[in-house]
């Protein structure tokens, strides 16, 4: 059962590395997220007021610099793995929000306030998006971990995260108030981060910080990550009624193929997650649009949602059995280059 569950999940995703992988004119200003150019560089550029850096999470921009903080105070790590820190493996978290950001999905779909429009507060991330508190979950969280970790070193002042004007007790908003909420999850990011500080010990030189196993690195970031969707996805089910069935499947399925993606250990490196992301949805699914044939959607766009809504509903019906087996089969690592090879090979016929 566990070469079947290897090739039932090679030949769901096929299509959606194929479709990505064919994808070659990620250039320019497309490599980054919206407005990236415009968020804060680092931690000491948000405001501080009462000896705290007070950070709105739910403003994109502002999440955005949490993003950009991380990616420039871990840049060191990265440097053997490619130029201008485009190896660094935690770009596929702020692209993935500049993903949903383009496309409309962190806005207010339950037709309450005009958060997230261009009438209203086009930077405005609503509490209630189903895709803004996933997404907070890995944002806040995995920056939090990294504060307690000392990726940022000694900080003159304390954080302080806004919370938002509902649901407060949705979210935490602190490193002490993250850690007695949900240790669990604070404490996966953490691991990450220090794997990555431990590193600054066992470098030769100063300018040489990426002695680590990249697959160890990736192992741990992407525990934390699916972590975290698990956390947050069992927490946020009230917010899928704001949106379309269409949409609400979507998201489901995105969340489910995470967990399979990540046993791979895929790298989310700027060029991979820009690749990967290329033929995702460009819009929010409405009512109306059926799989395979969105009018509006190239091909590729369909067989890529087509593909995630078999994986999902497959290992719905196995009971969570395709997952496991997927995993158990990715749980060394020639296990995992094998299942990457796999993919490569069906992407490339």
């Amino acid at each position: 059962f566990g070469t079947h569950a290897l090739l039932v999940l090679t030949v769901a995703l096929s299509p959606v590395i194929a479709t990505a992988r064919s994808e070659d004119d990620v250039t320019g200003e497309d490599v980054y997220p919206p407005l990236w150019h415009l968020a804060p560089e680092n931690l000491l550029d948000f405001p501080v007021e009462d000896n705290k850096i007070v950070i709105n999470a739910w403003n994109y921009h502002e999440r955005l610099g949490v993003y950009k903080s991380l990616l420039n105070a871990s840049a060191k790590y990265f440097t053997a793995f490619g130029p201008q820190n485009s190896g660094n493996i935690l770009w596929g978290l702020p692209l993935q929000h500049g993903w949903q950001f383009r496309t409309g999905r962190l806005a207010d779909h339950s037709g309450g306030t005009s958060c997230g429009y261009e009438n209203g507060d086009l930077l405005c991330q609503s509490v209630r998006s189903w895709w803004s508190c996933m997404n907070y979950y890995l944002a806040i969280i995995p920056f939090l971990g990294a504060v307690e970790a000392g990726l940022f070193g000694q900080l003159p002042y304390e954080i302080e995260i806004l919370p938002p004007e509902e649901q407060k007790g949705d979210f935490c908003y602190s490193v002490k108030d993250c850690w007695s909420r949900m240790p669990n999850l604070m404490d996966y990011w953490k691991a990450f981060f220090e794997y990555l500080l431990s590193t600054e010990h066992k470098a030769v030189t100063s300018a040489s910080f990426s002695s680590f196993e990249l697959d160890d690195a990736l192992g741990l970031m992407w525990k934390a990550h699916t972590t975290s969707i698990a956390y947050a996805l069992s927490k946020f089910q009230n917010r899928l009624k704001y949106l379309s069935d269409p949409e609400a499947n979507f998201g489901e399925a995105w969340a489910d193929a995470v967990d399979f993606i990540a046993a791979t250990h895929f790298s989310t490196d700027s060029v991979s997650t820009n690749h990967f992301q290329a033929f995702l949805p460009q819009r929010m699914l409405v009512e109306g649009d059926v799989l395979p044939s969105i009018s509006d959607f190239s091909p590729e766009q369909n067989k890529v949602l087509v593909s995630l809504r078999v994986l999902h509903k497959a290992n719905k019906l196995t009971g969570g059995l395709l997952l496991k087996h997927w995993q158990k089969a990715m749980s060394t690592e020639a296990g995992r280059k094998m299942g990457r090879k796999l993919i490569e090979i069906l992407a490339s016929s």
